[in-house]
């Protein structure tokens, strides 16, 4: 339930609405406002804003997982995260170019609150489901997020192309705005329910005093513990590229449609794809995505994890193929197909074979922020590369050969990982 609470973020802030709000704010007469007065081209600054995001919580939540499982107060921190996070997303009320920096600081909050969030509810996996389940229970939850913010988003829509039918006027992009005070409710809402039924400290940990020392001192315990292990550096190493490139297409794929993919309208012309278009191309995304997940769980217990992935990363290379060359609507849709075919599997699979590599412990914040670490910092470097590509080039489609890169890469380093699924192998 708190993937069906939290992914409306994911949905309408990340990749549907905001971003063409966003397009349409900084741009005027087909002029780029933020370029005109900042130097910087408008869609390069919000990459480097949700790097900037990403980073601090690179930089803050392994201290804070620490602590976390020193005082078993992980449900605390899922709970600030949150609602910073839905906060935030309601703060967007107020972006526009007056409020410019105050709106990109309330982008950058609700990305810390929406990635912050999941190290502390991703750490509860292996305390609600034994091994032989994390696989299942792990879709389980993507698919419920797909399926949860798919219904929010329809009725955000509907408030945007029918605002009438609520009362709502158009003036200044209202009903835009609205959306993401419903994504701010939506999520803080929905969250009780998880929040009302997770476990709080099972392991009966104490506060005790001179916990930011003893945060410290656990997180060193896991860190010496994790670089005795094989399989699971292997693994964090390999998750690490193939993510780069996941989140960079999740983040910014919107962007790079609204600028490269083309239709041809009623008269005849070929113009740019429209906003409609674009969220009929998410909506694809969403939904196959949940059947994704399914369809990679079981794809994991005939193949194994490893092999899963590496058949996930090789679709991703041929989305890549296909995204570079691909010019008008109908053929992005097909690509939308793909890629929520790959994108559900990829990243209920990460999660949950993470989970399975993990050794006996109760640190289970500390694990996982190294994992959540990998998963940030490298939606940082794509996030990043996509930004300096696109400013160094000028050309969008140079950042999809990028984002290839990324993936080839990770099928070559899942390779080096254990296929089976065996003890731990220990470096002495």
């Amino acid at each position: 339930m708190y993937d069906w609470a939290n992914s409306v973020y994911s949905l309408t802030i990340t990749s549907a609405i905001f971003p063409i709000f966003y397009t349409a704010i900084t741009r005027e007469d087909g002029v780029d406002l933020v370029e005109q007065r900042y130097n910087i081209p408008s869609q390069s600054l919000y990459s480097f804003t949700l790097s900037f995001g990403f980073l601090i919580v690179a930089i803050i939540t392994p201290l804070l997982a620490g602590i976390a499982d020193h005082t078993g107060s992980k449900k605390k921190f899922l709970k600030f995260f949150c609602y910073l996070g839905s906060i935030s997303c309601a703060g967007l009320f107020f972006f526009d170019m007056d409020h410019f920096w105050l709106g990109m600081s309330f982008v950058v909050l609700a990305c810390i609150g929406f990635s912050a969030s999941l190290i502390f509810y991703d750490a509860y996996l292996p305390e609600i489901a034994e091994p032989k389940d994390h696989d299942r229970v792990s879709a389980q939850g993507y698919t419920m997020g797909y399926i949860g913010s798919v219904i929010l988003l329809v009725l955000n829509l509907i408030m945007v192309m029918k605002p009438d039918l609520f009362g709502i006027p158009e003036d200044g992009g209202l009903p835009a705005r609205l959306t993401f005070v419903t994504v701010g409710i939506w999520w803080a809402g929905f969250a009780q329910i998880p929040f009302k039924r997770l476990p709080d400290n099972i392991y009966g940990q104490k506060a005790g005093t001179d916990y930011i020392k003893k945060g410290y001192v656990e997180l060193k315990k896991v860190w010496d513990q994790l670089k005795r292990t094989k399989r699971l550096k292997r693994y964090l190493m390999a998750f690490f590229v193939f993510n780069c490139g996941i989140q960079t297409i999740m983040y910014l794929a919107v962007i790079y449609a609204e600028q490269e993919i083309k239709q041809v309208n009623d008269a005849g012309e070929i113009v740019p794809i429209s906003s409609e278009n674009l969220i009929i191309s998410i909506l694809i995304i969403q939904l196959v995505a949940a059947v994704g997940a399914f369809l990679f769980f079981k794809l994991s217990g005939v193949l194994g994890n490893i092999r899963s992935l590496m058949i996930a990363a090789v679709i991703w290379i041929m989305v890549c193929v296909v995204g570079y060359y691909i010019e008008f609507a109908n053929a992005f849709y097909m690509m939308a197909a793909m890629v929520g075919l790959v994108m559900g599997g990829s990243q209920a699979l990460s999660r949950s074979t993470y989970s399975k590599f993990l050794p006996e412990t109760i640190d289970h914040a500390s694990y996982f922020s190294f994992y959540d670490v990998c998963y940030y910092v490298g939606t940082v470097l794509g996030t990043a590369v996509f930004g300096a590509v696109l400013g160094i080039t000028g050309d969008l489609r140079y950042t999809i050969v990028a984002i290839g890169g990324f993936f080839v890469l990770g099928l070559i380093l899942f390779l080096r990982v254990p296929k089976n699924e065996v003890e731990l192998a220990v470096k002495v």
